[in-house]
């Protein structure tokens, strides 16, 4: 009786056994099915995604992004910024205030300067950067003498010719047989165009240099030296230059049709709102509370230009510098250079020639150099 008893036993250890091989067998077979639907697509070409959860072990994908910030740390990048107002509406001072530093023109010796016509000049600074051994190459353009005559006709064809000169040349390098790995980066990324604080409306020059430059580069207009209206005033300021970009058609930065992640448009729309920014600068501290701010002073108090309950500045800021940065400098290469690319190229290939020379702005010309490769 005790041996058939124990060979029930040792039969009964085997079933549980069987039972639980046919249980881990299941799940294997499960977690290798959950994979492949996940793998799976409706689009063939649609890569399934695989996460962390589904892995085997760490693969150590996310050091991408140290070796990605240690070569930009290492090279730096470039920031082209121009600035575009009538003379005596703070733009200097605002640079200078955007990056805690003497950068505009006024503060050196510019090192690029050219004399359009006898209303404009288009003038470039360019500093090295760095901060927590990051370095960035900001180049300040400014135009003194835009809007500054009585007859300001086509004041603004300098700047779209400057602004389509530096297409042109990135064009060419990148047409070159044996081109840089780094082609210079002289394009302008961003214009910052200064609005008078009028209370009004825009003015025809503003309306007419916005439509023409918006389709060739991002603009960010602003309110300048905002501390002379009262905040209702700013208000409807604000309303009333929303209207009119509006029903210009003018397009500014951050533009809609660019954007892509859901993220982005939330962020973006709020952006859209406070746009014009109201901005004031200045270069100079005043204590407040025990504490060192930069504002300026009036007989009312001290506006402090930080403070998001005087002005706009910090908004702006974090607009050019501390969020959208490297969105300006995308939308720069893939939608602005882009259609200049492709459109002097399909002139090139209707007229069976090579890029026309290129007027330099010291008034020489460049023979292409890539004739046999269009």
């Amino acid at each position: 009786m005790e041996e058939e008893k124990e060979v029930e036993r040792e039969k009964e250890v085997e079933r549980e056994m069987e039972v639980e091989s046919d249980v881990e067998v299941k799940k294997e077979v499960e977690v290798e099915k959950e994979v492949e639907v996940k793998m799976e697509s409706s689009d063939s070409n649609t890569p399934g995604i695989i996460k962390g959860q589904d892995l085997f072990g760490y693969v150590g994908i996310e050091a991408v992004l140290d070796q990605m910030r240690r070569k930009t740390m290492k090279a730096g990048f470039e920031f082209n910024i121009m600035v575009v107002g009538q003379s005596g509406l703070g733009k200097s001072t605002l640079v200078n205030t955007l990056f805690k530093s003497k950068v505009s023109r006024k503060s050196c010796t510019p090192n690029y300067e050219e004399k359009i016509s006898k209303t404009v000049n288009l003038q470039s600074i360019s500093h090295i950067i760095e901060e927590k051994g990051v370095k960035m190459k900001l180049t300040v353009i400014d135009t003194p003498g835009f809007g500054d005559q009585i007859n300001n006709e086509n004041c603004w064809e300098p700047i779209v010719k400057y602004v389509n000169e530096q297409y042109e040349k990135y064009l060419r390098e990148e047409l070159h047989v044996n081109r840089k790995r780094r082609i210079p980066d002289t394009r302008v990324h961003c214009c910052v165009y200064f609005l008078p604080a009028t209370g009004h409306w825009l003015r025809p020059i503003d309306v007419e240099f916005m439509k023409r430059l918006g389709k060739i580069v991002s603009i960010v207009p602003v309110i300048a030296k905002a501390d002379t209206l009262t905040m209702e005033e700013r208000l409807e300021f604000k309303e009333r230059i929303r209207h009119d970009l509006q029903a210009n058609g003018i397009r500014v930065y951050p533009q809609r049709e660019y954007e892509e992640d859901p993220e982005d448009r939330i962020l973006n729309d709020k952006i859209r709102e406070n746009i014009p920014f109201a901005v004031v600068g200045t270069d100079k501290e005043h204590q407040v509370n025990g504490n060192k701010v930069l504002g300026r002073k009036t007989k009312w108090g001290i506006i402090e230009v930080e403070n998001v309950a005087h002005c706009e500045f910090s908004n702006l800021r974090d607009l050019l510098i501390r969020s959208h940065l490297q969105d300006l400098k995308d939308v720069t290469h893939n939608i602005h250079y882009e259609s200049y690319r492709v459109r002097r190229l399909n002139e090139s290939n209707v007229n069976g020639l090579a890029l026309s020379p290129l007027t330099l702005e010291n008034g020489t010309s460049e023979k292409s150099e890539t004739e046999s490769h269009l």
